[in-house]
Formats: C-alpha cells, sequence, structure tokens
C-alpha cells in the first residue's frame, strides 16, 4: 500500500522519465539518412499514441452518447460529451496551426523569410533549419503534454477508486512509455549545429512530462469524463498536426522506403510498451 504523497511521487517519475529521451538532441554528424529514420521512428511512436489516444476517448464518448441515446442519461450529457471530443480535436489541430503560424510568421525576423532563403544564402538556410527543428520539437512536447495529462489522470482516478496496484502498475507502464516521448521530442534537434541549451531541454521535459504529475493530482482529487475526453482529444488533434510535419521533414532528409521502416519501429516500441501494460494488468 501506498500513502497519498508517495503516489504524487511516483507519478511525477512517471512524468518525468521523459528526460530520459531528450539526451538525443545531442547527438552530432547525424547523416541525412540517419535523420530520417530518426524523425520516422518518432513519428512511428506519435502514431501509435494517435492510435492509442482515439481508441479511449471515443470508447468513453461512445458509452456516454449510448446510454443518453436509450434514455439512461439526459440527452444533453452525451451532446456534451461529443462536442468535447470534437471541440478538442479542433483546438489540437487548429492551435498548433496558429502557433506554427505565430512563430514562422510574427516571430521569425524578416532576414529568415523564405523568399530570402531561396535566394540561396546557405547560412539563412541553415538557421532556419535549426529554427524550425526547436520549434517542431516544442509543438510535439505541447502534444505530448496534453497526453499525459489524460495519462495522469487514470493514474490518480485508480488511486481514487481504491486501485491502488492498478495505479502502480499504470506508472511503471506510464513511465516506459514517456521515457520514448523523449526520443519523439529530441528527434528533429538531433544532429544540429547549435545544440540546444539545457534550460530549453528542461522546458520540453516539463512541458511534456510535467502534466502526468498534474493529472495525477487532479485525478486523485476530482475526475470529469469531460476533462478526460477533452485533453484526450486535444492531445490527439495536436499529435496529428505534428506528424504531419515530421513526415514532410522527414522527407527532406531520405525517401519513403526508410521512412516507413521507421514508424514501423516506433509503432512496434509504441505497441510493445502497452502491451506491457495490458499483460501487467492481468
Amino acid at each position: 500500500m501506498i500513502d497519498y504523497t508517495q503516489l504524487l511521487i511516483l507519478g511525477a517519475i512517471a512524468g518525468f522519465t521523459i528526460f530520459i529521451g531528450l539526451p538525443l538532441a545531442a547527438l552530432k554528424n547525424v547523416s541525412s539518412r540517419a535523420k530520417g529514420f530518426l524523425n520516422a521512428l518518432s513519428l512511428g511512436i506519435l502514431v501509435f499514441l494517435i492510435i492509442d489516444i482515439f481508441s479511449h476517448a471515443w470508447e468513453s464518448t461512445e458509452d456516454i452518447a449510448s446510454d443518453a441515446f436509450v434514455g439512461n442519461i439526459a440527452i444533453g450529457d452525451g451532446v456534451l460529451h461529443l462536442v468535447a471530443l470534437f471541440g478538442g480535436i479542433a483546438i489540437g489541430l487548429f492551435g498548433l496551426a496558429w502557433y506554427e503560424h505565430e512563430a514562422t510568421i510574427k516571430r521569425v525576423p524578416q532576414i529568415l523569410s523564405l523568399e530570402n532563403i531561396k535566394k540561396g544564402d546557405d547560412h539563412l538556410h541553415q538557421i532556419f533549419h535549426e529554427t524550425s527543428g526547436y520549434r517542431l520539437a516544442m509543438m510535439i512536447a505541447v502534444g505530448i503534454g496534453f497526453h499525459n495529462l489524460a495519462e495522469g489522470l487514470s493514474i490518480g482516478q485508480s488511486y481514487a477508486a481504491g486501485e491502488v496496484g492498478l495505479a502502480l502498475l499504470l506508472i511503471m507502464g506510464f513511465a516506459t512509455h514517456n521515457a520514448t516521448e523523449g526520443f519523439g521530442i529530441a528527434s528533429p534537434m538531433a544532429g544540429l549545429s547549435r545544440k540546444p541549451t539545457i534550460r530549453f531541454m528542461i522546458l520540453l521535459g516539463l512541458i511534456g512530462g510535467g502534466p502526468t504529475f498534474i493529472g495525477t493530482l487532479l485525478g486523485s482529487l476530482w475526475f470529469s469524463d469531460i476533462t478526460y475526453i477533452l485533453s484526450l482529444s486535444i492531445a490527439g488533434g495536436a499529435l496529428i498536426y505534428v506528424s504531419m510535419l515530421m513526415y514532410n521533414s522527414g522527407r527532406k532528409h531520405t525517401g519513403n522506403g526508410i521512412i516507413m521502416i521507421g514508424i514501423f519501429v516506433g509503432l512496434v516500441l509504441g505497441f510493445g510498451t502497452d502491451l506491457i501494460i495490458h499483460l501487467g494488468e492481468l
């Protein structure tokens, strides 16, 4: 049996194992082919997360909508949960689209505009490439952060329901998952000539892993189906957007063959760690 303080500590550990994968960003002299594979490997992990996220979000939404349809609960509750699901997807998709527009158009100096890049200045091209890598890493961290918030909620809710064993198993499983998610965050920065600062790496880790602790805290005190569905759907929408960016980025480094191999390996890693969690629950 664990007490409440230990639960919160373990919830924090489950989130901050994301720092295990972040040192990938410090790799130097990475070939273009290797960059493409690492990018695709991370993309495979994100594709798994998208599948996992929407399977949980839709399962909860479908159950509530079905109960509303047969009259077990108010029809308004069913509609509200459907709005939370699709509204969250819209927030994730359009929110990151807005963020990218703001970061690219308003925050990137005029000298780094695409028009100047196309003039053939290699130095400007390198700076633009590195800026894009940092921005993509931040967007991945944001998307994964929403996903980890939902994971933390499930940990806290399991503990609140008296299922301490399940909470511990979820903590161990999510800790393993987050290590691979750190890898996904760091991959866009691997091989860049200007390495990210420690401060920036810590920020990425806090954005991506910190919500696991926050979700554990909130889930142990208060739980809402709408909050759970909304956080999952925002994460799913955000990761769909990021995945499209990562695919476009990967095509610049290597061909589709390497990309498909990387995606396959990432999917195997994602489903493999998920299977470990499931087997531990038996």
